[in-house]
């Protein structure tokens, strides 16, 4: 019960005793930590906290960095993308297709109320390397309103979830796309502009790369890439999205990315109507997330794509 700990626990200690030594460019010359990569990089899952359920269950939290600044990888259900809970098999609704960078709460799994101690782990497998997220009820790890953390906002008063429902998305045949059309509804709050969570002292702005001392080349500093609208980040910046409740599509699962038009598609009516283009065949999963810009709602549904 207790291994997946000790492990956790004894990484970062060593972590610790890393930095801590007095020849760290010395180190530098062989782990390129100051670098980053567009491609080839691992997937580290993430425990962001669990919180409680109306009938005593809890609700685990996941998140995942894709330590890729372009690459996106596709990880099917399975020995390389598992989450096992009570032998009920591998798949409790983790993502397969995987964006570049930090997607903080991107889904959750409920467990029993009589969870107790035990653990519950996350592993992904890329490139030939596997880490884990491993969930427990760590007291000091409740989050009292987990829809507020995923907004990245604080709370407003008395503001519920907008609601979506997603109509059945017809098999669509290459060139061709898909239209997708959600039904929303929300209660009218918040109103006027979220208040925005301030970002922490010397995170304003991105840091500068420099390279290490004795490094054989200086790091590459990647242009800025827009983020995949699931991101949770703080804004200090105009909010991208429309005023009001829009909604937003991502690719959950499947063989390859899709686009989208509009990005974020404003509710006109209690609707909203999105065109997807996908390039390659197969069978997605689609996640449509409805906002109003302080706490969101996500749902899915599944696309096939045929050959010409």
């Amino acid at each position: 019960m207790y291994g997946n700990r000790r492990l956790l626990l004894a990484a970062v200690f060593s972590a610790i005793v890393f930095v801590s030594m007095p020849d760290l460019s010395a180190q530098l010359n062989h782990l390129p930590w100051i670098l980053k990569y567009n491609t080839g990089q691992n997937i580290q899952p993430i425990f962001h906290g669990w919180s409680r359920n109306p009938d005593d269950s809890f609700m685990m939290h996941f998140g995942y960095l894709n330590r890729n600044y372009v690459e996106s990888l596709n990880v099917p259900v399975g020995l390389n993308n598992s989450l096992e809970l009570s032998g009920l098999g591998l798949d409790q609704g983790q993502p397969t297709y995987f964006y570049p960078r930090f997607h903080n709460f991107a889904f959750s799994v409920q467990v029993p109320s009589d969870w107790g101690e035990r653990e519950l782990v996350w592993a992904v497998t890329v490139y030939g390397r596997t880490d884990q997220a491993v969930a427990w009820l760590q007291p000091e790890w409740e989050i009292s309103d987990p829809s507020a953390s995923r907004s990245g906002r604080r709370a407003s008063s008395g503001n519920q979830p907008p609601t979506i429902n997603n109509l059945i998305a017809v098999p669509v045949t290459l060139p061709g796309a898909a239209t997708l059309t959600t039904l929303v509804s929300d209660d009218g709050l918040p109103q006027g502009q979220p208040e925005v969570r301030e970002l922490a002292v010397g995170q304003e702005t991105p840091p500068t790369l420099l390279p290490g001392p004795g490094s054989v080349q200086s790091p590459i500093n990647l242009p800025q890439l827009p983020p995949a609208p699931d991101r949770t980040t703080a804004r200090r910046l105009a909010d991208p999205r429309p005023e009001g409740v829009s909604v937003s599509w991502i690719v959950w699962r499947g063989p390859n990315g899709a686009s989208f038009d509009p990005i974020h598609s404003a509710a006109l009516n209690g609707q909203t109507t999105t065109t997807a283009t996908f390039t390659m065949p197969g069978t997605y999963v689609l996640r449509a997330t409805v906002t109003d810009r302080a706490l969101s709602t996500s749902s899915e549904v599944s696309v096939t794509v045929r050959e010409p």
